[in-house]
């Protein structure tokens, strides 16, 4: 389960520093960036949460998450150049954080833990 906990941490800091450099300087909307960087914020809602193994968290944020899927999956087929790899990384790191928090969740509940 440490492994989950790891990766589940590890994608969801990635996905927060990668929403705020794409929006500041890897590939922004408008030169030197936009108020669109505000999105890695609800990212932060559960990462602390994430970062302590908090169940309830791990049971939730997987839903968050779905939001920045979207927006990867949009952005990898419609933006050009770097733009869109960036929304295919996007992507990558909300799979990886989703399926981590779900099977952490999954093999942590109390029910698990008996046996």
């Amino acid at each position: 389960m440490k492994t989950l906990q790891n990766l589940a941490s590890a994608s969801l800091i990635a996905l927060i520093f990668l929403c705020v450099a794409w929006e500041l300087w890897l590939a922004p909307i408008r030169p030197g960036g936009s108020w669109l960087v505000l999105k890695a914020l609800p990212l932060l809602a559960p990462l602390m949460g994430i970062l302590k193994g908090r169940r309830y968290t791990y049971q939730w944020a997987p839903m968050l998450v779905l939001a920045y899927f979207t927006e990867g999956v949009v952005r990898a087929w419609s933006d050009k150049g770097l733009s869109a790899w960036l929304g295919g990384l996007e992507t990558v790191l909300s799979v990886v954080f989703f399926f981590a928090a779900i099977y952490y969740a999954k093999l942590s509940a109390p029910s698990r833990q008996a046996h």
